[in-house]
């Protein structure tokens, strides 16, 4: 039985260079980077006056030409997210974590509208993807 070398971390090989939930991370990744290209469509539907919202909405802040901007930007920092946790950097980490979290914060205050089992989904996909991030790169338990 081999004992680790100090300074070592558990799930992490330092031969091999791997580290413990690479695939959680490229799932979470792929999942950021649909999340925020259709953010961008939805956005650029908003702001075009498309009939692809329903015309007799009413928003309780601005109009649906500023939610419409507002999708945007955060699609566009979703989008990036997901690029920037395909590189490993820090940033795609914490935006990421961001945007799942406030994700599954809608999604549950969406729970009593036209679709609950799709926003029930949508709740499950946000707690796996803010886990697949959360444990990347932590050290296995025995």
């Amino acid at each position: 039985m081999s004992t680790p070398e100090s300074g070592s971390i558990r799930g992490v090989d330092p031969g091999s260079g791997s580290i413990r939930g690479v695939g959680s991370a490229l799932f979470v990744g792929t999942m950021l980077l649909i999340i925020g290209v259709l953010n961008v469509v939805y956005g650029i539907a908003a702001v075009a006056n498309s009939h692809f919202y329903v015309n007799d909405t009413q928003f309780v802040f601005g109009s649906l030409h500023t939610w419409g901007w507002i999708t945007i930007v955060v699609g566009v920092i979703q989008f990036t997210a997901a690029f920037s946790l395909f590189a490993g950097n820090a940033y795609g980490r914490i935006v990421g974590i961001m945007a799942a979290s406030i994700g599954a914060i809608a999604a549950l205050l969406d729970v009593g509208g036209a679709h609950p089992w799709w926003s029930l989904g949508v709740f499950a996909i946000c707690v796996v993807v803010i886990h697949g991030i959360w444990v990347l790169g932590e050290p296995e338990r025995v």
